[in-house]
């Protein structure tokens, strides 16, 4: 087994719901384990986030900010 590979999702400049909508589009995809970083400009993507990784089982392993910019990575569930 490799790096851990990471998909990264740009929904910077979308606001609420569709950076979720994106992300749990994105994830469907990808295989059990496997990471996902999003990049959104929406502050209300911090709650909505946090909210939909509580609903969903899947795993939100960091969040961070930068110039205005939100960072997520997601696990996705097993």
């Amino acid at each position: 087994m490799g790096a851990m590979t990471e998909t990264v999702l740009d929904v910077k400049g979308l606001s609420c719901p569709l950076p979720v909508l994106r992300a749990n589009r994105t994830l469907r995809g990808l295989a059990p384990g496997e990471r996902l970083r999003v990049l959104a400009t929406d502050r209300a993507a911090v709650a909505d986030f946090q909210a939909f990784c509580r609903e969903t089982g899947h795993a939100l392993l960091a969040c961070s900010e930068e110039a205005g910019t939100f960072s997520f990575l997601i696990r996705r569930k097993e």
